[in-house]
């Protein structure tokens, strides 16, 4: 699970526009509390599909899917993400 977590940090770094390091948030930190646009959330959502080879559904397509880290996290992995795709 450490690869889909890093992975996500990556993600939120190149496409989040937070203005800290995602490294520095803890896994439950609140990302719109911590600067996380709507905006920059779908581009965080198209950029989590493409490296992770899922789509998210329109049920899952709400605020609090990408409320944190560990929220994202589990989101992936009732989509069947256990490890990066080959």
């Amino acid at each position: 699970m450490g690869d889909v977590t890093a992975t996500i940090r990556d993600v939120l770094d190149a496409h989040g526009r937070l203005p800290v390091p995602a490294l520095s948030l803890s896994d439950d930190d609140d990302l719109y509390s911590s600067g996380l646009s709507s905006h920059a959330s779908v581009n965080v959502m198209l950029a989590l599909e493409d490296a992770f080879g899922v789509e998210f559904p329109d049920a899952l397509l709400r605020k609090s899917t990408f409320e944190s880290i560990a929220t994202i996290r589990e989101v992936l992995v009732a989509l069947g993400v256990t490890s990066l795709p080959s």
